[in-house]
């Protein structure tokens, strides 16, 4: 071990010298001879075809590849026409060179490594690739042709080593040689952009660089001047930047990058652009886009915007908001009575009234017709009976439509979120619902929505009736579907989620947020949660059988399933009657689960790990788990709500959080699954930020078994 530590200090010092390349060389191939006693060290290049290799450095005299032009020669008079280009590009494909080191015994090798032998003359053989640019370009070779030779693993490691070395050179020479001609072909390419561009040392903060622009226009040179200050003292680390300058009023996009520059030091590149006009022409757009022309409140897309982007904080904060859904009554009679001008005016001083109340100003939205939305924030929840009160006062008062008096009352529904749902749709449809039961109330009123109305509780005995009889019945009615999971890399499906699916004879075909959370209500879902546990792992043990020996299928645990006493044992038993390779199930727990009762999910955990499958948590980013939670958890997959997707296009915070946990499952060794992609700008989004798999509607749906198959496993072939 000394003297190997002694003879590697001796080559990683070839580092340092400046000399002539082949000298260098020359000396490492010399101290490699000596340590492993093998008397053939050479260094052999690729031809520019890549069709042969030959020596480009060699100690000891003697290696069994020469030159092509050798070969040529040496064969000429007696090979056949055609031979002799067949022997040069088998010297290139050579079984004794690969990707990784090689070694090889003319004792111990098989065919066809022992017939290469053979021809090269040679016991022993060692190859190590040099690589440049990611790809192959040498080969450090170490041969014996007399003595079979038996190298340690700790010898094989010396000669990879010494490889790399070999390789360290080679870059540094290529980089020194070009970094002067790529300093100024550099200029010329960043002189010729239309934008500022200044390039700063990260460390010392020195000006490395700055093109033509910057140096001709005062605006854009302090513009960027002051937005690196912020970027610095960290005031604003964004990589994209607006900003207005004071001076001059022009808006500017700015952008901050990080490379390596010429000299080999982390550096940032600034690039400033005037956005003025583009801005302006923005704003134009988003007010068209976003406002009610009549009135000037928002319209019904600014209102789904902002609404689930308040729900969502809601959900993530744990607090609550409403949502009044409000409609003129008997409005068509002043339009039809009095003509449209005066239903206008009305509708005008409608929104003015509503922007004048307390708690909703900038929150009030005319969804169409006669018909407004209000959103009532967290933060004003506790008030929202003064707020509806103040409405209903706002219209008991007449209205002056064209200097007369008009009286003209409301019907208002609330909802609450997200007790009332979550969904953007289905807050403004229960808001709605409720809004309707206060015209039937007698219109003049408001009317808070009521899940348990008898024609609700009608609809769920029905679904509750028809549901125990199909889990009376060996559940033949409910499917099981599978959505794919794609690699962000490759985009190849890797695993699929299994997912429910209710085709009930009485009542038609159902998602699974029609009849789910009854079923867990009712304590159903155990049995319909083992049943696709069973045909998922049926359905697995077919695919990997059938040319797919590494798919993996994923299934939900439901927390009513996780509850049970015997949940390891049950699962276990299901694992053993299908036959399944247990490491191909992921089995997914919820976040609220996971963190409601932490010893006793660390108990289930293990003893699932225990039977093979791999452990997902579901939800993640709901619940907002504790770190030092998930620390203790024995993860291997984490999946991100598709809350945080929806609008991770515009929403820095939900960038920043999926960064975050891209982080954190590098740190505890997960891997990271994204749920609810839908968009091709979404999926390259996360691809650009480390994800590693895929989820959502982007690359498919969910589908039945034989569909699945047809689409997303039998357009390709796992490698054998």
């Amino acid at each position: 071990m000394k003297v190997k530590s002694q003879v590697m200090s001796n080559i990683v010092r070839m580092l340092e010298n400046e000399g002539p390349f082949k000298d260098v060389i020359y000396v490492i191939l010399e101290n490699v001879s000596k340590y492993l006693k093998m008397p053939d060290v050479t260094v052999m290049q690729y031809d520019e075809e890549r069709t042969c290799l030959y020596p480009v450095l060699s100690y000891g005299g003697r290696h069994h590849l020469i030159q092509a032009a050798e070969v040529q020669a040496a064969a000429a008079q007696t090979a056949p026409q055609g031979t002799v280009e067949r022997q040069v590009k088998a010297a290139a494909d050579s079984p004794l060179y690969g990707e990784k080191l090689c070694y090889y015994r003319a004792d111990t090798a098989q065919e066809p490594v022992r017939m290469a032998l053979a021809d090269a003359n040679i016991k022993t053989s060692v190859t190590a690739p040099v690589k440049a640019e990611d790809k192959v370009r040498m080969y450090l070779c170490v041969s014996d042709s007399t003595n079979d030779v038996e190298l340690d693993a700790e010898q094989l490691r010396f000669v990879s080593d010494v490889a790399n070395v070999i390789q360290s050179i080679m870059q540094e020479r290529i980089s020194k040689d070009s970094l002067s001609y790529s300093y100024e072909v550099l200029k010329g390419i960043l002189g010729s952009i239309d934008s500022g561009i200044m390039v700063y040392d990260r460390q010392t903060k020195e000006v490395l660089f700055e093109n033509d622009i910057v140096k001709n226009c005062n605006d854009i040179k302090r513009v960027i001047q002051t937005c690196v200050t912020f970027y610095f003292t960290g005031e604003n680390t964004k990589s994209i930047q607006e900003y207005c300058d004071a001076q001059s009023g022009l808006w500017y996009e700015v952008r901050f990058s990080d490379l390596r520059w010429l000299n080999g030091n982390p550096a940032v590149v600034c690039t400033a652009v005037d956005v003025t006009q583009k801005k302006k022409n923005q704003q134009k757009i988003e007010y068209q886009a976003h406002n009610d022309f009549l009135t000037g409140l928002y319209n019904r897309m600014k209102c789904e915007n902002d609404l689930r982007h308040i729900v969502r904080k809601a959900v993530r904060d744990k607090e609550k908001g409403a949502v009044l859904f409000m409609d003129l009554d008997d409005f068509k009679h002043i339009n039809d009575g009095l003509g449209h001008q005066y239903g206008d005016v009305l509708l005008q001083q409608v929104a003015a009234g509503l922007q004048g109340i307390a708690g909703i100003r900038g929150h009030c939205y005319r969804m169409g017709g006669d018909e407004f939305v209000i959103i009532i924030l967290p933060q004003y929840f506790n008030i929202w009976e003064k707020i509806v009160k103040n409405i209903i006062a706002m219209f008991r008062k007449p209205w002056y439509l064209m200097e007369t008096e008009y009286f003209c009352t409301m019907s208002m529904g609330v909802a609450f979120f997200p007790d009332d749902g979550t969904e953007v749709d289905d807050i403004i449809k229960t808001a709605d619902i409720a809004m309707y039961e206060a015209k039937k109330a007698g219109k003049n009123q408001y009317s808070i929505y009521d899940n348990t109305s008898s024609e609700n509780v009608s609809k769920r005995l029905d679904i509750e009736n028809n549901m125990r009889q199909a889990v009376a019945s060996e559940i033949q009615e409910f499917l099981v579907y599978y959505q794919p999971v794609v690699d962000a890399v490759t985009k190849k499906c890797t695993s699929c989620e299994a997912l429910v699916r209710w085709d009930s004879k009485s009542l038609g075909f159902m998602g699974p947020s029609d009849f789910v959370p009854l079923a867990e209500y009712l304590g159903l879902i155990t049995s319909i949660g083992d049943y696709v546990l069973e045909e998922a792992c049926n359905q697995c043990r077919y695919w990997n059988e059938h040319g797919y020996p590494d798919f993996h299928v994923n299934v939900n645990l439901s927390v009513v399933q996780l509850l049970q006493k015997d949940v390891v044992k049950n699962i276990e038993k299901i694992l053993l009657k299908t036959g399944v390779n247990p490491k191909n199930i992921n089995l997914e727990i919820t976040e609220s689960f996971a963190i409601n009762d932490m010893n006793r999910v660390l108990e289930i955990i293990k003893g699932l790990k225990k039977l093979g499958p791999r452990i997902a948590l579901d939800d993640f980013g709901t619940g907002y788990s504790s770190l030092n939670y998930i620390k203790q958890l024995p993860l291997d997959l984490i999946k991100v709500d598709k809350t945080f997707i929806d609008d991770i296009l515009e929403d820095e915070y939900a960038q920043a959080f999926v960064r975050l946990i891209v982080e954190l499952s590098k740190t505890i060794g997960t891997k990271l699954v994204v749920e609810g992609v839908e968009h091709q700008e979404q999926y390259e989004l996360l691809r650009g930020l480390g994800v590693h798999y895929i989820q959502g509607f982007y690359f498919g749906k969910p589908a039945a078994a034989k569909d699945f198959e047809q689409k997303y496993l039998a357009s390709w072939k796992p490698e054998q």
